[in-house]
């Protein structure tokens, strides 16, 4: 399976650009999350938190997809289909109450993985007009810094500010729980 990345993915932003007070906040235990509109009903996100292990036991761990219903509570499923050491297909499902309704996604998502510094996931079909995502791992402090870049369009036409909003809302927390769950506590 080839898995093309996008020209983006060569430009992935790092925990080197944030400020001063913001790297003190990320290894104090914040997370870091800046937004962004794409496109009128998508949204763009980057998160970014420390994590007091090595990037090989992170690695090991955020490659144990099927294990990521643990560290996203809306995820429900997540299963590898297919694939080879670098590249996989995996399967996920989602459910989240958004506004007034409640909404179940689907995607398979094609996945290039660049050994302990970086996962690349693209969208092969699903509930989404477009999805990406990025996930990097660096040396930070005597841990990790695991970086987590995503822009999305769903295919329900949801104004981009609310899809921020929602994200703004969720990731730290999905993110902390993430954290709790690797980090064994």
């Amino acid at each position: 399976m080839t898995v093309s990345l996008a020209s983006n993915f060569r430009e992935f932003p790092a925990h080197t650009g944030w400020k001063d007070a913001e790297k003190t906040a990320l290894l104090g235990g914040e997370i870091l999350i800046k937004t962004k509109e794409h496109t009128a009903w998508g949204g763009a996100v980057l998160a970014c938190m420390y994590l007091p292990l090595s990037v090989a036991e992170v690695w090991h761990q955020v490659t144990d997809y099927p294990r990521w219903v643990q560290y996203f509570p809306d995820l429900t499923h997540s299963q590898i289909l297919d694939g080879n050491q670098n590249t996989k297909r995996i399967y996920q499902v989602a459910s989240k109450a958004f506004l007034f309704l409640s909404v179940q996604v689907e995607v398979y998502l094609k996945v290039l993985e660049l050994p302990y510094r970086q996962i690349h996931f693209g969208l092969e079909k699903g509930n989404f007009l477009d999805f990406t995502a990025h996930l990097k791992l660096e040396d930070y402090g005597s841990g990790t810094a695991l970086t987590y870049w995503v822009e999305a369009t769903p295919t329900i036409p949801v104004p981009s500010v609310f899809i921020q909003q929602a994200i703004q809302m969720d990731l730290p927390s999905n993110m902390r729980q993430m954290r709790r769950v690797i980090c064994g506590g």
